[in-house]
């Protein structure tokens, strides 16, 4: 797997980002993200690591509920993919039946690996959140909520919880992040992942009594807005604040 872009802190690197790109895309598509949040100084001691996801089959026919492509016809065509998704049809039903356990589990390790990997560089497990977006969003909800560490926070836009009938198990396995900051958004007019799967994964997630949070953005289609940045940059902020630097004593 190609490595991941890293954006080192503009200040005393504190704390670390974490963020997943959707389906087809990959780390490059959010360095301008990143960018816009950087260049408001009030994330510069913020270190972001951006992963590219491994080219997957997808089975995926991707149309909308008038069976008008949407997006692509994939078929089985590898493209840049954390799991494989078989139906993108504008309806709950593709995203719910036939999920890619295996190769959503696998992608939990990676991250978890990227995850100790910052840790390990001495940033505490509270000073990192996992976001994504779509896809990526999916991997951050899942990996961020059974991680084997207690995290700074989770972000999930555009986005919906997979394997849900399986979570609650696998947060008995690592149940360290019932009380950490989730923040979800999505667009009213998304016919990609649909709007109504977002709010399913999160009343999931309020029900389960997670520390959850949900944005709809109106007429936002599968896309990001700048409100919904000044919001991810609010998150940020409340959940990764400054540290004053400890000054040595004489």
């Amino acid at each position: 797997m190609e490595r991941p872009i890293s954006i080192a802190a503009k200040a005393t690197h504190t704390a670390t980002v974490i963020f997943l790109h959707g389906l087809g895309d990959s780390g490059r598509g959010w360095v301008p993200a990143v960018a816009d949040w950087v260049r408001g100084k009030k994330l510069d001691h913020i270190k972001w690591v951006l992963p590219h996801a491994p080219h997957v089959p997808i089975t995926a026919v991707c149309t909308s509920p008038q069976r008008r492509p949407v997006l692509m016809l994939f078929q089985g065509m590898p493209v840049p993919g954390w799991f494989d998704l078989h139906a993108l049809n504008g309806g709950l039903e593709g995203f719910r039946a036939r999920q890619d356990e295996p190769g959503l589990l696998r992608t939990r390790e990676y991250v978890n690996g990227l995850i100790k990997a910052e840790v390990d560089a001495g940033i505490p497990s509270n000073r990192i959140v996992l976001g994504g977006f779509s896809q990526g969003g999916a991997i951050a909800l899942l990996a961020g909520l059974t991680a084997k560490v207690k995290l700074g926070g989770v972000i999930g836009l555009s986005t919906w919880l997979p394997i849900d009938s399986k979570f609650p198990s696998l947060v008995q396995e690592s149940d360290l992040n019932h009380e950490t900051p989730i923040y979800m958004a999505h667009g009213t007019e998304d016919r990609v992942v649909p709007t109504p799967l977002g709010q399913m994964s999160y009343e999931f997630l309020k029900k389960q009594n997670f520390a959850v949070t949900m944005s709809l953005f109106e007429g936002m289609e599968h896309s990001t807005c700048l409100e919904e940045f000044v919001e991810v940059e609010n998150f940020l902020q409340s959940c990764l604040p400054v540290q004053e630097e400890k000054k040595s004593e004489l």
